[in-house]
């Protein structure tokens, strides 16, 4: 199975339990306010690879991250390429490989949704807070991200709900707080991480000529303690 990536992090501690062993997939149907990877966006960028190819640079780094680490797939979105998501990890499933997707949960396709088939842990990026700010600064209705919770909860799948703290935007306790309580009243989920809002991508969105919409808006300083 053949598809596109766009860039590999070999060992990374910020993806999922352990190290893991990052693919960024390339192609992203959304147009996040706070994106940190712009350059995901175009389905046809990147570089085309098949998933044997791919099961073989993880296996070398194998010794690594051990039982307690694995694979973790992101984006882009890496559900627009569910077939090769999940052919991956198959292979990776047989290897006795531990599987994370990292996802925005906005595609719920029925071929989607057998990705989770081979998924061991989810990331689910819950990014806003109410339907208007997904619409706004996230390009999507809240009800596909909701969905695909329901079905991770439906299947048993443990889940990490994430969401990244922007001033003005995202950091209302209250807000934060109604993430917590859903992630204690969906059996699933595993843990509720707060990321802070960084601007390092800021010098790639002006080496593409676009405009980094959170620009102005100043990094998040401590998380809140709710």
């Amino acid at each position: 199975m053949r598809g596109r990536i766009h860039s590999i992090q070999s060992f990374s501690t910020l993806d999922g339990p352990g190290i893991r062993f990052v693919i960024f997939l390339q192609g992203c149907p959304l147009r996040c306010a706070c994106c940190h990877n712009p350059d995901t966006w175009d389905p046809a960028g990147g570089t085309e690879t098949d998933d044997g190819a791919l099961l073989e640079r993880v296996l070398r780094c194998r010794d690594y991250f051990g039982a307690e680490g694995g694979l973790t797939v992101s984006g882009g979105e890496p559900l627009l390429q569910s077939a090769f998501v999940r052919a991956l990890f198959q292979r990776c499933r047989a290897e006795g490989i531990h599987t994370a997707l990292d996802t925005s949960g906005c595609i719920v396709t029925d071929e989607a949704l057998s990705v989770l088939d081979a998924t061991d842990l989810c990331l689910l990026d819950h990014k806003m807070p109410t339907d208007a700010l997904y619409r706004r600064h996230v390009g999507c209705p809240i009800a596909g991200p909701e969905r695909f919770l329901r079905e991770l909860d439906a299947r048993g799948i443990d889940t990490w709900l994430r969401r990244v703290v922007i001033p003005t935007v995202t950091d209302d306790p209250d807000d934060l707080r109604a993430l917590y309580a859903l992630g204690e009243r969906t059996r699933c989920v595993r843990k509720v991480e707060l990321l802070p809002f960084r601007k390092l991508c800021q010098a790639k969105y002006d080496a593409m000529g676009i405009p980094f919409p959170f620009g102005g808006l100043p990094e998040c300083g401590a998380l809140p303690k709710l």
